[in-house]
């Protein structure tokens, strides 16, 4: 096969050669290769991910291609991405060691990541949505990564030179940010050869879209704020397809978009995932499961993440309020009220500005390029087309009004006054 640049795209046999020459990933194998399987398991949009077991350990190879897998080689990709998914794996790992896996090896030239095999029973999140599976857990383990993560990150922890230091490194990762750009943020609101949707059923509502003036001024905004504000190392891909999840553990994964970028977009990638996981649940009813009681486990994991998360941050936050952090220096804000006043402010900031990326990422994956199995799963084409409708119908209005809303108790209130859950 040809290599470029020390990069050469593996397969089954060769990537068996490859672990074989490098010591790091033999030991995690107990240095036994009779028995070994190699199987590729990469279903996502960009990279082939290799599950490899043997008798003594396991692991997972991941290795980026110099394009979008799910599109081909007429949409180049940089290989780079690669290392900016093991740098933030090894950032948010030491932050949050227990919804992390380990990185064993990196292989920069290769574009290749060896890291911690997550096993069974641990699915894909999005999977066992759409397989209504109740994770009691979920909440309590998301808000964790999430708050530690992001504020570990932010200059409520940090120093600005620390900071500054780490946003030059991401900024690195610029052909991601700008596929974010492209797909979230400007598509769907155009017409763009790569946009899809249920046709002709939500012919309408696409083009609603694409002519609803308040709705563009209000993306806008938030693609603004994605390129210009960097507050927080995100994961930047933070949808139910980049979490693994078993009913007593829960490993994020996948974090090639990472960047520093707005502490919202990642919140609002796992609410708005919720949201669309919520929609979907009467595409997969029957009649021995309406999924009635399933639906509202969804709104009450959406409400306690936000919940919890909003109570660790903070905790966080007055946990270090003395610390290294340059946001608030103690010096100035040195009263309890007036901590108290800025952090209520920063705390309803980052909620409309989570509700308002939660829902740009719910309306790029109903008119946009890559959808969401939640939906894609559900065969009967009118089915789908009514739960993507509900869905956009709701994002479009979250939207616009985040700004009204003061409690995520609120936000789902909202879906059921609006009676969007109620089967036709």
């Amino acid at each position: 096969m040809e290599k470029t640049d020390g990069f050469i795209a593996l397969n089954e046999k060769t990537l068996v050669d490859y672990i074989k020459a490098t010591p790091t990933l033999c030991s995690i194998l107990g240095n036994k290769f009779e028995e070994l399987q190699v199987k590729e398991v990469g279903d996502g949009n960009l990279n082939f991910v290799y599950i490899v077991t043997g008798d003594s350990g396991s692991l997972v190879i991941k290795q980026a291609l110099p394009y979008i897998r799910c599109i081909g080689e007429s949409w180049p990709m940089t290989k780079e991405r690669a290392y900016f998914e093991a740098l933030a794996l090894k950032e948010h790992g030491r932050l949050c060691p227990n919804h992390v896996p380990e990185v064993y090896h990196f292989d920069r030239p290769m574009s290749l990541i060896g890291m911690r095999y997550v096993e069974p029973p641990h699915i894909i999140l999005r999977k066992g949505l759409i397989a209504g599976v109740e994770y009691p857990l979920l909440a309590d383990h998301m808000s964790e990564y999430m708050a530690r993560t992001l504020f570990f990150t932010s200059l409520l922890y940090r120093s600005t030179a620390e900071h500054r230091q780490s946003v030059a490194e991401y900024c690195g990762n610029l052909e991601l940010c700008r596929l974010t750009e492209q797909v979230v943020f400007s598509d769907p609101y155009k017409e763009s050869q790569y946009n899809r949707w249920t046709s002709p059923y939500l012919d309408r509502d696409a083009e609603a879209v694409r002519q609803d003036n308040l709705l563009k001024l209000e993306v806008a905004e938030l693609k603004s704020m994605f390129c210009e504000r960097a507050q927080a190392l995100i994961h930047g891909d933070l949808h139910t397809g980049s979490i693994m999840v078993a009913c007593d553990s829960t490993q994020v994964i996948d974090p090639e978009f990472a960047v520093y970028g707005p502490m919202g977009f990642d919140i609002g990638a796992f609410l708005g995932n919720l949201f669309l996981a919520f929609f979907a649940q009467d595409g997969h009813s029957d009649q021995g499961n309406d999924r009635k009681t399933y639906k509202e486990w969804i709104l009450r994991a959406i409400e306690d993440t936000w919940n919890l998360f909003q109570k660790k941050f903070t905790a966080l936050w007055d946990e270090h309020k003395d610390g290294s952090g340059e946001a608030y220096l103690s010096a100035v804000y040195n009263s309890s009220e007036l901590l108290l006043l800025v952090q209520q402010r920063y705390m309803k900031n980052l909620f409309h500005d989570s509700l308002g990326f939660g829902a740009a990422k719910m309306i790029r994956r109903i008119v946009g390029v890559a959808h969401v199995e939640d939906f894609e799963s559900i065969h009967d084409d009118s089915k789908r087309a009514y739960c993507e409708h509900r869905a956009l119908e709701f994002a479009r209005l979250l939207l616009k009004e985040r700004r009204g809303f003061q409690s995520i108790n609120q936000v789902v209130l909202a879906i059921r006054d609006l009676n969007l859950d109620k089967v036709s």
